[in-house]
């Protein structure tokens, strides 16, 4: 079924109250400008008129009374008002023509007003003035003659008055109307209002907040643990119908995401116990390496003590009794053992790396390598060697492995050098990947590792030359890595294009100690505290 939409459904019912009210609005103003037109004739125009037809009635009136005091006492002062009542016709005259662009009804009687002023003029004034300035007097009945025709002229001005009056009623009858009309625009435009709020608090309750409720108690039931429940909501616009679809949506990806999370965790329970097993594997197979550390150290070293001393008192005593393939082999034995006793040693060294039981601590790696140069400082001595660096931090770990780190370091700069002098630099940066992370170096001016080997030389045992040529069990960077990993970094041979001869070794250190490696630690110190405790005891025993 299609919906129509809530865009729709409002732009459709505001439009039409929007043109309603366009409406009412253009009707308001419409009137207004027609009240306003209307209180102006009725206030401004109408009255000016009214007011300069009376000051016409007094024109005339001064005319006439002025004219009547000359013809009967024959003083020329009573032209002074007769003259001056001519001045103010004259200027009366175009106010009240204005008057007629809008109210041409008038005009009919300023006509009749002109028509009767100019014959009293005419017939009675301008003669009578030029009779009595003649000296000849105007008898009654001239007099009389003129009073008649004047009252004609005053005729004239009050129907004229009259006629300004019923035009001044007539628009005030209109101004009252349109004053009417506005105001029951304005109630009609309230009202309007009033409606269409209630009109729209109607719709928006039935297109968007009713739907809204009805579709957060769906929410609110799969909320609740009903996830199997379909999200719809009916009697809806499209945009409301629509979201109720992606919630409907969302929860049946949540509902796949629950199913696969929940066998996730049967999975993660299963490899628990697999790993609690395979722990307990490890904790089993530590201690046999700790039972094989303690045979290694005493049970088989004894032995090869043994081989060793008697293989030397043979080679002291008959030296040059054998012939030289007897001493030889003598030779071959007591190297042989010797070799052996190194290599066990070195094996031993490997497999208690992070088992000294002296823990994590704040190491200062200036002092490190000041310890480091003092157990080398023969070998350095006897071979010239010089060993630079630049500041070194301080960080937390173990001390004893830090010094054996750098001391294989340095000694290896040391053993495999060329030509010239040896010369070992250590520097120390902040890792650009992570500023909680130190990034140290290694570089010598030795022989150098081909690209090819940077994996084989951290193999324990794994050598790339002969006996013969470099001593040694091939241990060395072997302990190296595993001190690093221990501490938390990495241990990396830099294969980058060097125009100076030698290597260059880089490893990482972590600022701060890693919880977990605390706490591994802390049960190696445990560990190694039993079984040097066990070694003690068994040595008092075999004492």
């Amino acid at each position: 079924m299609t919906r129509t939409t809530l865009r729709r459904r409002l732009v459709v019912t505001f439009v039409a109250l929007a043109a309603l009210i366009g409406v009412l609005v253009v009707s308001a103003v419409v009137l207004s400008l027609r009240l306003y037109d209307a209180q102006g004739a009725v206030v401004q125009r109408l009255f000016r008129t009214y007011v300069a037809s009376a000051d016409l009635n007094a024109a005339l009136l001064d005319q006439e009374t002025g004219f009547r005091g000359y013809a009967l006492t024959r003083d020329p002062d009573y032209l002074a008002p007769y003259r001056e009542g001519r001045r103010t016709t004259a200027a009366v005259e175009p106010r009240l023509r204005r008057a007629e662009r809008d109210y041409p009804a008038l005009r009919a009687g300023r006509v009749r007003v002109e028509e009767a002023a100019d014959r009293w003029q005419a017939e009675v004034a301008g003669p009578g003035i030029r009779q009595l300035q003649a000296g000849e007097p105007l008898d009654r009945a001239e007099l009389d003659r003129g009073k008649a025709i004047f009252d004609e002229v005053r005729t004239a001005v009050a129907d004229y008055r009259s006629l300004i009056v019923a035009q001044r009623r007539n628009r005030v009858a209109e101004l009252d109307r349109d004053v009417t009309l506005l105001f029951g625009t304005l109630a009609a435009g309230l009202v309007l209002v009033l409606v269409s709020a209630g009109l729209t608090w109607v719709a928006l309750r039935r297109w968007v907040t009713q739907p809204l409720e009805r579709l957060g108690a769906e929410v609110d039931r799969v909320e609740g643990g009903d996830l199997s429940r379909k999200v719809s909501v009916t009697e809806a616009p499209a945009e409301i119908a629509v979201l109720a679809e992606q919630i409907d949506g969302m929860r049946a990806r949540i509902l796949h995401e629950y199913a696969l999370a929940e066998a996730s965790r049967l999975e993660a329970l299963d490899s628990r116990r697999l790993v609690e097993e395979q722990a307990e594997d490890l904790r089993r197979s530590n201690t046999e390496l700790e039972q094989f550390a303690y045979v290694a150290s005493h049970d088989l070293q004894e032995p090869l003590r043994k081989v060793a001393s008697f293989c030397q008192l043979l080679e002291r005593r008959y030296k040059g009794q054998l012939d030289e393939r007897g001493d030889q082999y003598i030779e071959f034995a007591v190297d042989g053992a010797k070799r052996m006793q190194q290599l066990i040693n070195d094996l031993l060294a490997f497999s208690r790396v992070g088992r000294s039981g002296s823990g994590f601590a704040q190491v200062d790696l200036e002092d490190v390598l000041a310890q480091a140069e003092r157990q080398l400082e023969v070998t350095i001595a006897d071979a010239g060697a010089v060993v630079t660096h630049d500041p070194l931090p301080t960080i937390e770990g173990d001390r004893s492995l830090l010094v054996q780190l750098l001391q294989n370091l340095i000694g290896n700069g040391v053993k495999f050098r060329g030509q010239d002098a040896p010369r070992i630099h250590l520097s120390a940066a902040r890792s650009g990947d992570d500023p909680q992370v130190w990034e140290l170096s290694c570089s010598d001016n030795g022989i150098g590792i081909e690209p090819q080997y940077e994996d084989k030389i951290f193999v324990i045992f794994q050598r790339l030359h002969g006996r013969d040529v470099y001593g040694g069990t091939g241990i060395g960077l072997a302990m190296c890595k595993k001190i690093v990993e221990h501490h938390g970094g990495r241990l990396w041979l830099d294969t980058t294009p060097r125009e100076a001869p030698g290597a260059l070794l880089r490893w990482t250190l972590p600022e701060a100690q890693p919880t977990e490696r605390a706490a591994y630690s802390s049960v190696s110190t445990t560990t190694d505290t039993t079984s040097e405790e066990r070694t003690r005891g068994d040595a008092a025993v075999r004492g």
